[in-house]
């Protein structure tokens, strides 16, 4: 029976790889003056791609003597990405057949090393001291419980982001929760801090601390009520209950990021005066209007490169962090997976930006109305869309590294690469060897292997 269902899951994946390789990616009919603005701007990006998100690196090998060991034959093939390329993880065994979740699953791990798993407090806490944190906990769409989202991307490799550990905006909110008392928001919000904390601090790498600021202090008839100090209480509570390894970000909207930056600056720099661990700046980037895009009229690639050099002043590593373009309208697919494409090529090129997260993986699983968007990489059915198709190109032959040589007469060999994780197969002799090695932007760049018959 074991047998049987691992041949099955293979022949699934074999298919899922097939209909992915195999399917041609649909011409986009865009606009001259689109294409011609990510034109102008392809030479930037891809000596930017070349600049940051690659490293040069010496293999030394040596016989089991120690002595350099020539002519020996290298096969280089990179394994994982330095860089988080994520989606959020939030219907993860929820779709209506088991089909549909194991290709959902497939979809998911093709792609992505990093991924949200979900914190609303509403569906975290529904009752009073009765957090569902635990797997088996009452089913709630779009809510998995975190314990099952951490075992699962454990057990796959993948890194993982908590969003957000404070988000109080009204409609995201449990009903126990009175909107207009900030003194006991403050009370319960500490407690819900240090639960999370307790569990999740040395599991979760990454977290949005406050989500929407710029919003809250806009429109705060739609949030409950909070303190005068509410932000930096907030990160200087994250920041005394998290481990020192966890990355703490803020997070903010849209146009909040790439439209009133300055504001956004203000809550940045008001953070780092106040001391407090602030470790990273997150970016959303939902666009709904997608022939804004197409028309140049919204968020062309000079003004995305000139946001994204105002935050990376701060010296915060850049994430965006939730994405969303919709394939609606006379060939949307298609044309999403232009947009995307450009995107991605852009936001990979960014010095400061570390990872990119795409929101919802497949069309029928967003929030609401926003399933109108058609925003997903993979149709209802979870089979590839051209834009998934684009980042498959991109993220796993594109961007990845893989070549074979051989070893000098001082035993070396030197590659440039692309920042990860590499398997490399040595060879001589009639005999074979593999090793590991971390090509890391702030790692060695030198790695001795020894060969030992």
């Amino acid at each position: 029976m074991n047998h049987e269902r691992g041949a099955r899951r293979m022949v699934g994946w074999l298919a899922f790889h097939l209909l992915v390789v195999l399917t041609p990616v649909a011409a986009a009919e865009v606009p001259e003056a689109y294409q011609a603005a990510w034109k102008a701007a392809a030479p930037q990006i891809n000596a930017n791609i070349e600049r940051y998100r690659k490293g040069d690196a010496v293999i030394s090998v040596v016989g089991a003597d120690g002595q350099p060991l020539k002519d020996a034959s290298l096969a280089i093939r990179q394994r994982t990405h330095e860089y988080l390329f994520g989606c959020n993880l939030f219907v993860l065994g929820q779709l209506a057949t088991p089909e549909l979740n194991r290709k959902y699953e497939q979809a998911f791990t093709r792609l992505f090393n990093f991924a949200t798993i979900p914190f609303y407090w509403r569906e975290l806490e529904p009752a009073d001291g009765k957090p569902r944190f635990a797997e088996g906990s009452e089913p709630m769409w779009r809510r998995p419980p975190p314990d099952q989202l951490v075992k699962w991307c454990k057990a796959h490799g993948i890194t993982t982001k908590g969003h957000a550990l404070m988000y109080v905006k009204t409609k995201f909110m449990p009903d126990w929760i009175d909107p207009k008392d900030p003194a006991r928001l403050k009370t319960l919000a500490a407690r819900h801090m240090a639960e999370i904390a307790q569990r999740y601090g040395n599991d979760i790498a990454v977290w949005d601390v406050v989500n929407e600021e710029i919003p809250r202090l806009t429109r705060p008839e739609q949030w409950h009520r909070v303190p005068d100090d509410y932000l930096a209480w907030c990160f200087e509570e994250a920041g005394r209950l998290f481990p020192k390894q966890a990355r703490l970000l803020i997070n903010d909207g849209t146009s909040q990021s790439h439209v009133t930056t300055d504001l956004y600056e203000g809550l940045i720099k008001g953070l780092q005066q106040r001391n407090v661990r602030v470790e990273g700046v997150g970016i959303q980037f939902h666009i709904y209007n997608r022939e804004a895009m197409l028309s140049g009229k919204l968020y062309p690639p000079e003004q995305m490169t000139a946001v994204y050099e105002r935050l990376g002043r701060f010296g915060l590593p850049l994430y965006m962090t939730e994405i969303t373009v919709n394939s609606t309208g006379e060939d949307g697919p298609a044309r999403q997976g232009e947009v995307v494409a450009n995107l991605y090529r852009l936001w990979f090129s960014t010095p400061a930006m570390a990872g990119v997260t795409w929101w919802n993986l497949g069309d029928g699983t967003a929030f609401g109305n926003e399933n109108k968007a058609l925003g997903g990489l993979v149709d209802e059915n979870m089979d590839p869309k051209p834009a998934y198709q684009a980042l498959d190109r991109l993220i796993n032959h594109d961007w990845k590294t893989n070549l074979s040589t051989k070893t000098g007469a001082q035993g070396q060999a030197q590659f440039r690469g692309f920042y990860g994780q590499y398997t490399v197969e040595v060879a001589s002799g009639g005999q074979t060897r593999q090793f590991e090695i971390n090509l890391a932007h702030k790692g060695p760049s030198q790695f001795k292997l020894t060969f030992k018959p």
